[in-house]
């Protein structure tokens, strides 16, 4: 079976021209939702990616109506093919995992995504190496001291109420 699926960022936004380029490419069943790209709870995608069977086939207008981020993607790419199943984007032609061009652009697209993420957290880490040269103390900061002391004091004494102790003494409530 062929699913498509359509989504636009608000309800004022309208979905005729994906649904439309959905059916002209064999779209049996069409999942449509108006939910911000940014939600993961799309609950149209979930009921698409729980109804899918073997040998299914899910198109998608563009990249953006389906996934956030490349990983995003990958990750939403997973679960179809684990499943048995392929996915295909009208527009961008690299993205049809029932060829094997496809597969090779899904494969490629992963190691980029892995070589960004390594690269990111190798920069982060090079960062905090030189901060903490600098002497910038890493973490949240340390409570404590006479502020601490001062607001446990008022709270064995039950002076005021913790609200008002954190007010008075800048401890966070949580640090109560």
């Amino acid at each position: 079976m062929i699913r498509g699926y359509a989504r636009v960022s608000t309800v004022d936004q309208n979905l005729d021209r994906q649904i439309i380029a959905l059916q002209e490419a064999g779209g049996e069943k069409i999942y449509q939702e108006k939910i911000t790209g940014i939600t993961k709870d799309r609950t149209e995608l979930q009921r698409l990616l729980a109804e899918l069977g073997e040998g299914d086939t899910v198109i998608v207008k563009e990249l953006t109506r389906v996934s956030r981020s490349t990983l995003d993607m990958l990750d939403l790419v997973q679960q179809i093919t684990e499943k048995g199943c392929f996915i295909r984007s009208l527009s961008e032609g690299w993205l049809d995992t029932g060829s094997p061009t496809g597969e090779l652009m899904l494969t490629l697209m992963a190691g980029i995504a892995q070589f960004e993420r390594r690269l990111l957290l190798q920069r982060c880490n090079e960062g905090r190496a030189v901060a903490v040269s600098k002497g910038v103390k890493m973490g949240r900061p340390k409570t404590g001291g006479k502020q601490m002391e001062y607001a446990l004091e008022l709270y064995k004494d039950k002076v005021m109420s913790i609200r008002k102790i954190c007010e008075v003494t800048g401890v966070s409530k949580a640090t109560m």
